[in-house]
């Protein structure tokens, strides 16, 4: 009988690598073969170049690899993966037999009413031995393809953690750009209210022994609760930064290398973009919608196999007597052998509907594939388009900061000299505080937008470079 078995066995695993799943084939890319600018074909891309080479800023290092360790979304997304490998490993057991060791006994009392021969009597038995659960002889591929789906989602949750830690790179350092930044403009407008301060301590003297009309106080004045809301405004944007800084990062700020200005942010900006479809390998969010395709890809297989009959197997083998020291004697071995065939006859649609299910969600995977990929286009290019003008405005902007400062420096030299009015003067302040601020601006636009594209282009998942040191000034 364990011969026999054994062979029924090996049969149904030659059998079982049939499969009704269609061949899996890779959609055609919806995107234009290239990018609408020119780019750049270096040998490099960007995700081969790590984070701690891309972001040379030892803080911003230091909160990234603090971020990577204790951000709460990352470590559910590393949860999701565990989760996805445990269900795999539950499909996937289905493939082999289950065997069990099983033990039992049983004492029964029959009255000598029920008792043919008028007397009650007491019977007893017991058994000892190995069963095979049902096991499905895969014919038509339903436990294969059901294994290919679970698989399927498996790696595809595994690139979502990729993807997930890629875009928790490129938000830390662009939260940390942002504070950044509004620390910048908070120093500018504490300077300024500084200043203005002072000029309407002169311009009141002025006023208070006639030498200024009420309108030129008036108008210093304005300049200074500007500015000072200006300040409050900055002040409270600079603490949500912080603290978007701290959600993203997971932990307190502290012990951190000391910040660099964003003018002296050395982050690489001359990224090679390749060709779009250079994007479908790069980028594991596309790669993880191509899975997901997969595994809904293997579901119609599954749905398929279910039209046709399923075989299944149970055995055991063992020994069995009424007396427990009779259990191993000669004689008492047992056995069973129970295989079933099931014919779906009549199920009122249920095959059919689970068929056209399994394909819509195909239909659906394919369209979300699509789409992943159109995204994935349209970030590279938006990220390509504003790279080739944002120098061009830094440049223009900066022009423009120096020009209202030596405004600045002229309209009250011909305050001082009595050709011009004041508030030409409060003009010039009021102009060239609005350029220093669209400067901070402009810069932060243009580091954003390398992080942008860097993120775009898959980059973000290695890491090079010394670890971060130093402490917080």
């Amino acid at each position: 009988m364990i011969k026999r078995l054994t062979l029924s066995l090996a049969a149904a695993g030659l059998v079982a690598g049939c499969s009704l799943a269609p061949t899996f084939h890779r959609p055609d890319a919806p995107i234009a073969t290239v990018y609408p600018v020119e780019t750049g074909q270096a040998a490099d891309n960007a995700a081969a170049i790590g984070w701690r080479e891309f972001f040379p800023d030892q803080r911003l290092q230091a909160l990234i690899e603090t971020a990577l360790a204790n951000n709460r979304d990352l470590r559910i997304a590393a949860l999701r993966i565990e989760e996805a490998r445990a269900q795999y490993n539950i499909q996937s057991a289905d493939l082999l037999p289950t065997l069990n060791a099983a033990a039992g006994g049983a004492r029964s009392r029959t009255p000598a009413s029920l008792s043919l021969n008028g007397r009650s009597t007491v019977t007893s038995s017991y058994q000892v031995g190995l069963s095979l659960a049902s096991f499905e002889l895969d014919f038509f591929g339903r436990v294969r393809s059901l294994n290919d789906a679970a698989l399927a989602q498996y790696l595809a949750t595994e690139e979502a953690a990729q993807a997930a830690r890629i875009s928790l790179v490129s938000e830390v350092a662009k939260a940390y750009l942002a504070e950044r930044a509004f620390a910048e403009q908070y120093e500018l407008a504490r300077k300024t209210v500084e200043s203005r301060d002072e000029a309407y301590k002169l311009a009141k003297q002025r006023f208070d022994v006639g030498a200024s009309s009420a309108l030129d106080l008036r108008q210093n004045e304005i300049l200074v609760q500007t500015a000072r809301a200006s300040l409050a405004t900055l002040t409270r944007q600079r603490a949500q930064a912080v603290n978007a800084l701290t959600l993203l990062v997971g932990t307190p700020l502290t012990n951190l290398p000391a910040a660099q200005s964003l003018d002296s942010q050395d982050i690489v900006t001359d990224i090679p973009a390749g060709l779009p479809s250079d994007l479908l390998i790069r980028r594991p969010d596309i790669r993880s919608a191509e899975q997901r395709l997969k595994a809904a890809n293997a579901n119609i297989g599954a749905a398929r196999a279910a039209f046709f009959p399923r075989i299944s197997l149970t055995a055991g083998i063992g020994t069995a007597s009424n007396a427990l020291d009779g259990l191993f004697e000669a004689g008492s071995r047992t056995w069973s052998f129970a295989p079933q065939l099931l014919l779906p006859i009549f199920d009122a649609g249920r095959n059919s509907a689970s068929l056209s299910l399994a394909e819509v969600r195909n239909n659906v995977a394919v369209a979300e594939y699509e789409k992943s990929i159109q995204t994935a286009f349209r970030e590279v290019a938006d990220a390509l388009t504003a790279r080739s003008t944002l120098e061009e405005q830094i440049e223009a902007q900066r022009a423009v900061q120096v020009a209202q400062a030596e405004r600045l420096k002229l309209a009250d030299l011909r305050y001082q000299n009595g050709v011009a009015s004041s508030l030409d003067v409060l003009d010039a302040q009021r102009e060239l505080f609005s350029a220093e601020q669209a400067l901070v601006q402009a810069r932060l636009l243009r580091l954003t937008n390398a992080i942008d594209l860097y993120r775009a282009l898959g980059g973000g998942t290695g890491e090079t470079g010394a670890k971060a040191s130093g402490k917080q000034d």
